[in-house]
């Protein structure tokens, strides 16, 4: 597969991973509508597989893996939820992962990599640290790397999550989104979600943690800047810059970033939890909070959030649950 990509490759990943991944609901609800005073429709990825969008990139690249090249097994780097994707695409193959996380990495998702089979290496807390470890075992291992968001069998995978979305919309009987929230780590969900939004009169905005936009001040620059990541609760969305084919696409159909802090990924998580009985992770919190908090640039009626995962440590959930719990 070569770029320029299309919607074409989306439906084709679709088609390839069907019955190994989860087509998820979409999740509508009154209270939080009313809040953002639009029509929201959340794409609940947090009920995937592994509990992210992850499973799909990572199931269409390894089922892309010709027989010889997947008996030698794959390898990856990944915070998390990659690093989970990775491990059960291996398991549904019967082949071997080994995964570089960071030392940092939350202990929910180390534990989820280790109970799928995966063989979990640690190593620093960047992106990069994590990609140069990796590149090493694969030296040496003869695995194949699974990149964790720039590559387009994972930009592909990502996509059939926003590609089911606009589905589910017009089975409804809506007209189309007039906008579409996407968080952005490495940028992969994003650039999967332009490509499946493709001839859609629908404005695109990446979100990101205050201090660790990337996408944002690369759109802004017009090429890729990198920014060391900062401390964020968001874990899932602070790499050092985001991926060269995911900012190619991006670029072109990106409408703006938009950046939310700790604050506004916390409260939304548990008013979301409140209001609605569904859980996400901090990261996945991220883009749903621009809606409730209407942030958006411009009016939009009806909007499509993509909640991206909800595999988040108990401890983290009872201190956010304390903090917000009243306010919201």
């Amino acid at each position: 597969m070569s770029t320029p990509m299309s919607v074409a490759h989306v439906r084709a990943a679709a088609e390839q991973i069907a019955g190994r991944v989860l087509q998820t609901p979409v999740i509508r609800h009154a209270a939080l509508d009313h809040a953002a005073g639009a029509e929201l429709w959340l794409k609940a990825e947090n009920l995937q597989h592994i509990g992210a969008f992850k499973a799909r990139g990572a199931m269409y690249a390894v089922s892309r893996l010709e027989t010889t090249a997947r008996n030698r097994g794959v390898v990856t780097y990944s915070s998390g939820n990659h690093a989970q994707a990775v491990a059960l695409a291996a398991k549904s193959y019967g082949i071997d992962a080994t995964i570089v996380m960071p030392t940092d990495a939350p202990k929910i998702k180390v534990a989820g990599v280790r109970e799928l089979g995966g063989d979990v290496i640690f190593s620093g807390t960047t992106s990069d640290e994590r990609k140069a470890t990796a590149a090493e075992i694969a030296a040496r291992s003869g695995g194949t790397i699974i990149e964790p968001f720039d590559h387009p069998d994972i930009v592909a995978g990502a996509g059939t999550a926003t590609l089911e979305l606009h589905a589910q919309v017009a089975a409804a009987g809506s007209l189309p989104l007039d906008a579409l929230l996407v968080p952005v780590g490495g940028g992969g969900l994003l650039a999967g979600a332009c490509m499946a939004t493709e001839n859609r009169d629908t404005a695109i905005y990446a979100v990101e943690p205050a201090g660790c936009d990337s996408m944002g001040q690369s759109l802004a620059a017009g090429e890729r800047v990198a920014v060391p990541p900062v401390p964020t609760i968001g874990d899932g969305l602070k790499p050092v810059s985001v991926g060269a084919l995911n900012f190619e696409i991006a670029k072109h159909r990106v409408d703006r970033g938009i950046v939310v802090d700790d604050e506004a990924m916390g409260r939304t998580l548990v008013r979301l939890l409140i209001s609605a009985n569904v859980l996400v992770e901090p990261s996945g919190a991220a883009a749903l909070s621009v809606a409730l908090d209407r942030r958006l640039p411009r009016p939009a009626r009806r909007i499509g959030v993509i909640l991206s995962g909800g595999n988040i440590e108990p401890s983290q959930l009872a201190q956010l649950i304390a903090k917000y719990g009243d306010a919201t």
